[in-house]
């Protein structure tokens, strides 16, 4: 045990000094522990707190890109604070946020919402696409005042999320923002099919119904263009899918 204790200690000095071009012969070693701690909670605790050391420390971006890869596997709450200390770095706020948009931990999903209110430009918009992955409820409150933003890119994101997230919530926020004269009315619409298709998906036929009939409701008065000829079109044929078998 004292060996191998030993050799597990060398890898993560290994992992410590690892940079882009190096022997990464040791990190398949790494992989063959994170797998043989599947089930056994002292192991993947243990690697857990190495790879949550390896993103304190002042390593490469290569080594921490890895420890955020094998903690989207293994990580737990304890991983939340380091990753989401890593969130406002440009160069690591990719990798960080991936790790927790899989850690399942209420924590996790916590961390992304409260990027999203201090972050700017494309590391907001990612933490949004991030709570979009994890379809993440409690995050409507946050998302909702963004659709209405000056910024098209991020109001734009904000309400693909919404509609990814499929809640009676993001619905009612998304029909609160549905204005044919918004530069994103076309991005809304879209995320409003998405969430009620969402809303389907997950079993829940009359919010689904509901959806549909009000986006054929406000197309019946809505302009005549080709594209709302389009969207009655989806409107309509997403509302048959959500009668029930009677």
């Amino acid at each position: 045990m004292a060996t191998n204790q030993i050799g597990i200690d060398q890898f993560f000095v290994s992992l410590a000094g690892f940079d882009w071009g190096a022997d990464a012969s040791f990190l398949a070693a790494i992989d063959a522990l994170v797998v043989a701690a599947a089930g056994d909670p002292d192991r993947s605790r243990d690697l857990e707190r190495r790879f949550n050391a390896v993103l304190a420390a002042d390593t490469s971006r290569a080594a921490k890109e890895y420890a955020c890869r094998r903690l989207c596997l293994i990580g737990t709450t304890a991983s939340v604070p380091g990753l989401a200390a890593l969130l406002g770095e440009p160069e690591h706020s990719h990798m960080a946020r991936f790790a927790l948009e899989r850690i399942d931990a209420a924590e996790a999903a916590e961390a992304l919402r409260e990027a999203v209110g201090h972050l700017s430009g494309k590391l907001r918009i990612g933490m949004i696409s991030s709570l979009a992955a994890r379809r993440d409820a409690a995050a409507v409150p946050v998302l909702a005042p963004l659709v209405r933003a000056g910024e098209p890119e991020l109001a734009s994101a904000a309400t693909f999320a919404l509609g990814r997230i499929g809640t009676t919530e993001a619905a009612a926020a998304l029909a609160a923002a549905d204005d044919h004269t918004s530069p994103i009315a076309d991005v809304v619409f879209d995320a409003r099919i998405s969430c009620a298709e969402q809303m389907l998906a997950d079993g829940d036929r009359p919010a689904a119904q509901a959806v549909y009939r009000s986006l054929v409701a406000a197309g019946e008065v809505g302009p005549d263009s080709r594209r709302e000829r389009a969207a009655r079109f989806a409107a309509r044929s997403g509302l048959i899918d959500a009668l029930d078998d009677t």
